[in-house]
């Protein structure tokens, strides 16, 4: 049913993960640009398969233990992208320019982590209502 707190909690990473990189830059350069996620295919790709599968587990609420399978999928992709970024906020760290213009970490870095706390919840809605069901099977 579309009236569960999981669906709502996997509409949150799915705005987190399709909407908000276009707001949020991922970095601000030396230059004082903001790197957004769209200059890198790598972060289209996975930010683009992160929202694809929050969508497809929202359609696909009778069939709830694929859409358990594809919210651990989906945490395990975010811990990816959490990966690279991370990996590129420690070789960002020690840009410097000649006029001491620092680059800075944005809030888009922090997307993955939004994504995988409520990716987290939605599964842990999505075992309960699976236990509930099993819980009444075995009455009948």
């Amino acid at each position: 049913m579309l009236q569960r707190i999981q669906t709502i909690y996997l509409l949150i990473a799915l705005v987190s993960a399709g909407v908000l990189p276009f707001v949020f830059p991922l970095w601000t350069t030396a230059s004082g640009n903001g790197f957004m996620f769209m200059e890198n295919l790598g972060y289209i790709v996975l930010f683009g398969l992160s929202a694809t599968l929050s969508l497809v587990s929202i359609v696909s609420f009778k069939k709830r233990k694929s859409q358990f399978v594809m919210g651990r999928l989906n945490i395990i992709l975010n811990l990816i992208l959490l990966g690279l970024f991370i990996f590129r906020s420690l070789n960002l760290s020690g840009e410097t320019d000649k006029d001491l213009v620092i680059s800075e970490k944005g809030i888009g870095m922090l997307l993955p982590i939004v994504s995988i706390v409520f990716l987290s919840l939605a599964n842990k809605a999505i075992k309960k209502d699976e236990d509930l069901v099993k819980s009444v099977d075995r009455l009948r």
